[in-house]
This record gives structure tokens, sequence and C-alpha cells, in this order.
């Protein structure tokens, strides 16, 4: 079993913006020394609360500052980028990073960069997306001159391609034949764990939704690799969810849901922000339950693990047993919210590293590293 970081991030809009951008730093660079297996990080253009516009540039940034993490993209948001930046971008950081480079990406955003970058149609981010990561395979996997036509995009070059000077090539990544690309879910049967499934990637679930999603998730990738007479590896298969350890079970369950704690905070603005795009059904642990029930009171209630270590292991370990055997756990990131909360969320961190995990990988043996 391995763990990891999910940030989206979500930080409190209030603060200041330096402040919480070297926060979030600091929050990756303990995670790799607490040992956690990877980083995510999100992309996000018009918005305070997530001000990262550019995970490439985050993670170039940790790469001195970290020694082993995984340093990954959640996610690269590919209607807002031209194939060949993305392709270019990626193989840089894979080459500074040696290899260390997991590459999410996904035809998602939010809704005012939908609105800013003029992609608010969902069938157009969909095809944009599989268009301009099937473009940047090719450009990973050809040589120029380059001449790859799609409905997007039509990228042509062989004017000016000079061999003699290494001119017009496209540089290749260091992991061979590319980075492991991951696609992330959210709703109830995603069709993007089918296109992960057929395509070789692997899948993360994201956390903000019931149980039963994330199980669909399971389901449909399994048969989508079925289909294509693929395995599929619990490895392939990351599940983010918000976990809170501290050394006291009541205590812990008490912070989890406190309405001046952090996670009320991320789960307010989450809420707030899904139900402006008309997108909070995915919430939703039935799909009877009124719109008005979908708070942040509830989603702290249904979607933090929360506890000692002992009952954070007990509640991951049921929680692999009810939708299925994922490979690696992603705590996800809260706003560190100044010297109120800070600690707490530390101590937790360094609690899920060498409380939990332990436990896991006790109880697992093997299995879940497949």
């Amino acid at each position: 079993m391995k763990f990891g970081m999910f940030m989206m991030p979500v930080n409190d809009h209030r603060r200041d913006t330096h402040t919480v951008l070297k926060e979030d730093v600091e929050v990756a660079v303990e995670c790799d020394r607490l040992g956690f297996d990877e980083f995510w990080i999100g992309e996000h253009y018009t918005t305070l609360s997530e001000p990262v516009s550019c995970p490439f540039m985050f993670l170039a940034n940790l790469i001195a500052r970290t020694e082993k993490i995984k340093l990954c993209t959640g996610v690269v948001n590919l209607p807002q980028r031209h194939p060949a930046q993305v392709a270019a971008h990626a193989s840089l950081l894979d080459h500074l990073s040696d290899g260390r480079l997991v590459m999410g990406v996904s035809p998602g955003g939010l809704v005012s960069d939908f609105e800013m970058f003029g992609v608010t149609d969902l069938q157009v981010r969909r095809e944009m997306a599989s268009e301009c990561i099937d473009t940047v395979l090719k450009l990973w996997s050809q040589h120029p001159p380059y001449d790859i036509s799609g409905k997007y995009w039509n990228i042509r070059l062989d004017k000016h391609f000079y061999p003699d000077l290494g001119v017009g090539e496209i540089v290749k990544p260091y992991q061979h034949p590319h980075p492991p690309l991951v696609a992330s879910a959210m709703s109830h049967d995603s069709g993007s764990v089918h296109t992960a499934a057929i395509k070789g990637w692997g899948v993360i679930s994201a956390n903000f939704v019931p149980t039963a999603t994330i199980k669909s998730h399971w389901d449909g990738f399994s048969a989508s690799c079925k289909e294509v007479g693929r395995i599929p590896e619990p490895a392939d298969w990351r599940v983010a969810r918000t976990i809170f350890v501290a050394p006291d079970d009541s205590e812990a369950k008490d912070y989890a849901v406190s309405p001046d704690g952090p996670f009320a905070h991320y789960y307010g603005y989450l809420v707030e922000l899904i139900r402006r795009a008309e997108f909070h059904a995915i919430m939703k642990d039935s799909p009877y339950m009124p719109d008005d029930a979908v708070t942040a009171e509830y989603a702290c209630e249904n979607f933090i693990i929360a506890g000692s270590p002992d009952s954070v292991a007990k509640q991951l370990l049921a929680l692999r047993e009810e939708i299925g055997p994922f490979g690696t756990i992603l705590m996800t990131a809260a706003d560190l919210q100044g010297a109120a909360h800070k600690p707490k969320l530390m101590a937790s961190m360094d609690l899920m590293a060498n409380a939990v995990m332990p436990k896991l990988r006790a109880a697992l043996g093997g299995e879940a590293a497949a």
C-alpha cells in the first residue's frame, strides 16, 4: 500500500496569497520528509482559493527541496493548453526531476476557467482533452517532420526542421515511453475510468464523493480493462479521502466536524462552488437527497475519515473492503489556517506516515503492492 497527498489546493481566499503558497510548498516538503510516496497538485487559473495556475511550475519548485517523492499533476486541464506546450513542459519536468513525474490529466477545471478560455461546452472539452493527450503521445513517440491534424489543433513542423542543428524536435520524456498517465474520476460510472482502462492509464477517485460512487469507479475500470485484455491492478487505482489523525479518537472526530476548523472551510468552499456550477448532485449519497441537504456539515460527516491511528487504519481497511482494492490512499490537503490549526494538520500527516501506514501495510502484506 502506498500513500500520498492530494492538494487542490483549497486555501482561504481572504488570506495573503504569498503566505498560503509558501505553506503549500511547506506541506509538500514535509510529505517528502515523512516518506509519502506521492504529492499531487491541481491547476486553476481564475481563483484566489486555488492559486496554482501551473502544476509543472509548482512541482519544479519542489525538485531541489525534495528527494524521493513522486511529483504529480493533479491534474493538467487539457482543453486549456496547447498539446505541444503540454508535451514540452512535461518532458522538461520529467528530466529535471530524474523521472519523478506522474501526469494526471482531465477535461475539467473551474467554471470560471472554462469561461475565460471559452470552453464551456462539456462535450467539446471532452473531445479537446482526448485530442490533446493523443497529440502529446504522438509528439513523444514520433520524430519530425510533424504533421498531426485534428479537430481542435493542427500541428505542422517541416519547413524549419534542421536536424543538423537539433532544431524542430520536441524533447522526449526521461521516462520511457513517457511518464505514467492518470485520469481523475468524480461522477458515478465515470467515463474517465473507461478511457483510462483502455488506454493503459491509472485512475484517481475524488475525495468529495460518496463511497458508492468510488466503488463504481473500480467496477467500471475493472470491466473496461477486461474488455481490452488488461488485468486491473490495485497499483493503478488511487483513492483520495479527507483524513485527519490525532492521538485521541473522540478528539479527532470532534475536530474533523468542527464548524471553525479547516475541514468545514474546505467543504464549505467546495459545496458552494459545486452548487453554483449546478454539479452538486455528485456529492449526494442518493438521487433522492434534496439539494439543500448538500451542506458542509453533511460533507464533513460523510466524507472525512477521522480518528486515532488504530481507528483510521481500521476505517481505511473497511473502505478498501467495501469499494475495492485501491493500491494508493491519498490524503487531501486543507488550508493550514495559521497557528491555531497548522500544528494539528502537520501532526496528522506525521501520524498517517508513522502510525497508520505501518498498520495498513502489516494488515495487507504485499496484497496492495501488485
